[in-house]
């Protein structure tokens, strides 16, 4: 059984050990599979690309 790094999506906050980075972010498997799904008219929407925006930020900035 191989052990998996515990990380923090930026999404739902929750902490989880399957999903992908994106330059040094974290983005759970199950938020993941709701973005993708998810269609530009859903109330959702804004909401992660907001969350998604902070890959870009700079943090400290």
């Amino acid at each position: 059984m191989e052990d998996h790094a515990v990380s923090t999506c930026i999404i739902c906050g929750e902490q989880k050990d399957e999903g992908i980075f994106i330059v040094s972010e974290f983005i759970c498997e199950d938020c993941e599979s709701e973005i993708v799904q998810t269609d530009v008219q859903d109330a959702k929407y804004p909401f992660f690309i907001h969350q998604l925006k902070q890959i870009w930020v700079e943090k400290n900035a």
